[in-house]
């Protein structure tokens, strides 16, 4: 009686970036955890972010599974003046957005197309905040090479946009996910720049 040969658990599909469905699940659960813890002092998260996608580029090229200390040693190292520098401009772009928000909410003249244009703006600045911690060289968090890569990649900036439109509607609706989120959001990130990466064809 012959047996056949087991399937290696961790053994991707073709065309598959990352491992199994349940281990990448398992994956984006603990680095979506740990990505929200660092993000605490705020100033880190361009970091924590960073450090999200190096460490899910890591888990795509060795084929192993998320650890915590995979993720803390790349956020040690991307950790720096510069980092914490960048991580000023998202609590002063929010507090200029709620000083706009404030003013579209009054009964000034264009209120609606003001509204429209912040949202547009908002999300532009994600998308792009995003793209810039996904790069691969993640210490240099360049929003000029995030905007080209943006530009060049029209596909990967909606699917982007998509993932950030899809974030703001569970903190809408299931604020207890917001722990969860940012490891979602690395990880799209991460996916739509490796996507572009050469010698892998798009699906």
């Amino acid at each position: 009686m012959t047996h056949a040969s087991a399937t290696p658990p961790d053994r991707r599909q073709p065309g598959e970036i990352f491992g199994t469905s349940f281990t990448l699940f398992a994956d984006v659960l603990l680095v979506g955890l740990l990505t929200s813890l660092a993000c605490l002092p705020v100033v880190t998260a361009p970091a924590a972010f960073a450090a999200a996608s190096a460490t899910l580029r890591q888990t795509a090229a060795d084929g192993v599974q998320v650890k915590f200390a995979t993720y803390a040693d790349h956020l040690r190292t991307l950790l720096s003046r510069r980092t914490l520098a960048v991580g000023l401009i998202p609590p002063a772009f929010v507090l200029v957005l709620l000083v706009d928000a404030a003013l579209v909410g009054s009964s000034m003249p264009g209120a609606h197309v003001m509204a429209v244009a912040l949202v547009v703006v908002t999300l532009a600045a994600a998308v792009v905040g995003l793209r810039a911690t996904a790069l691969e060289a993640p210490h240099r968090l360049s929003a000029r090479e995030a905007l080209v890569r943006a530009a060049a990649d029209p596909g990967g900036t909606l699917l982007l946009a998509g993932a950030v439109l899809l974030s703001a509607l569970l903190v809408w609706s299931l604020p207890l996910l917001i722990p969860l989120l940012p490891g979602a959001l690395a990880f799209a990130a991460t996916v739509v720049d490796l996507r572009r990466a050469p010698g892998r064809q798009d699906a």
